[in-house]
């Protein structure tokens, strides 16, 4: 049994709090809230008896979701690309950060990984109880201690071993992906600014065009950041032309991503290229205009925003638990399933919001005493 399937999150950004950075980016916001209850819908149509029960009832819907529900992670990329080139790589000039290359990936591993090692124990207890209860091929059989481990180092799909819950490939991808940005930004240091802002723009533009126009069409390599680094890139690009601050600057970024976009569709159709394309496009042009959701919407939308990370990693656990009681309980009713589906979304929401809710908390802990440090420090210099 494979839960290797196309789908994805966003960028997983500092833990800010949901007021800044709704204020900061609503149009991602917006983006990340969407797209991330596709996702969980997509895994809610493709795994599982509920969704198998209930096709009956909406056997379009299900298809819908199980082959284009998937194409959300090309938002994601592309969300994921600009977010990374906002806080590491402002505009191609930008001044290396102090912190070294490997430093800067093991504090992204740390963060990834500490709610993905929760969601993984969560996984393999929901899969032990739903074993108990049902036999279903969509079900994960017992784990090897081979694939714990290569689960908790984030390199299974590498190992070409068999996934223990949806989605965990994505997180490995993004640690990838944000590993070859740190490099971009190691290799530029110590080169003058000129040369600097030549060296960036032609590197990432290389590998854009080598991951759109040759890596993205084997299907092989995505398990490797290769394979996505041309939405991610896009994504880059579409942060650089919404922060220019020359107009031709902004126009020489847009028709890269024009170009680029195009020429990929030209030499191969492919509709998660046009999708990351027009994503990029949309966020390099609307961004810069600062746009604000209504304020009924705004708080939701931050909200789900805020848990999408959560959310993604902990609702396949809760719709295994879910599926395995109702089809142990309800095995041929599609009406108790569809509820069972809605049930299993609702969980997932509150399972993210609970996991988000500790992690902020152990956030907010760890800044306290560097927070009261810097107090008494401020305190004793000053004359008595």
């Amino acid at each position: 049994m494979s839960i290797h399937v196309s789908t994805g999150i966003p960028s997983f950004s500092s833990r800010a709090s949901q007021a800044s950075r709704s204020q900061a980016l609503p149009l991602v916001d917006l983006g990340k809230a969407l797209a991330s209850q596709l996702i969980v819908w997509h895994h809610l149509a493709l795994y599982g008896p509920m969704c198998e029960v209930a096709e009956s009832l909406a056997p379009a819907l299900r298809d819908w979701l199980v082959e284009q529900g998937r194409l959300a992670v090309q938002v994601f990329l592309v969300m994921a690309g600009f977010l990374a080139a906002r806080s590491m790589l402002p505009h191609p000039a930008a001044e290396p950060r102090a912190t070294g290359v490997a430093a800067a990936i093991g504090r992204r591993f740390l963060r990834l990984a500490e709610p993905a090692w929760v969601a993984l124990l969560a996984a393999m207890f929901a899969a032990w109880v739903a074993r108990a209860l049902i036999d279903h091929p969509t079900i994960p059989e017992a784990p090897t201690l081979l694939q714990v481990l290569a689960h908790l180092l984030m390199v299974q799909d590498v190992a070409g071993l068999e996934a223990l819950s949806a989605g965990v490939w994505y997180v490995a991808i993004d640690l990838q992906l944000f590993a070859l940005v740190a490099l971009l930004c190691g290799l530029r240091r110590g080169i003058a600014r000129p040369a600097r802002s030549a060296l960036t723009a032609l590197l990432l533009l290389a590998g854009i065009t080598l991951s759109l126009l040759l890596f993205n069409r084997e299907p092989d390599l995505d398990v490797w950041a290769i394979y996505f680094v041309g939405a991610y890139g896009l994504g880059m690009l579409a942060h650089w032309a919404a922060s220019a601050r020359r107009p031709v600057s902004r126009i020489g970024w847009l028709l890269a991503i024009l170009t680029l976009t195009g020429l990929a569709l030209w030499l191969d159709w492919r509709v998660r290229i046009l999708l990351a394309g027009t994503s990029a496009l949309v966020l390099a042009l609307l961004v810069p205009l600062d746009l604000r959701l209504p304020a009924w919407l705004a708080r939701p939308v931050a909200a789900l925003s805020h848990i999408s990370y959560t959310v993604f990693l902990l609702h396949y656990p809760v719709l295994l638990l879910t599926g395995a009681l109702i089809g142990r309980l309800w095995p041929d009713a599609p009406q108790v399933h569809a509820l069972g589906l809605v049930l299993a979304w609702v969980l997932s929401l509150l399972a993210g919001w609970a996991l988000q809710s500790a992690l902020d908390g152990r956030e907010r802990a760890r800044q306290r005493p560097a927070a009261g440090a810097v107090v008494a420090d401020q305190r004793a210099a000053v004359p008595g």
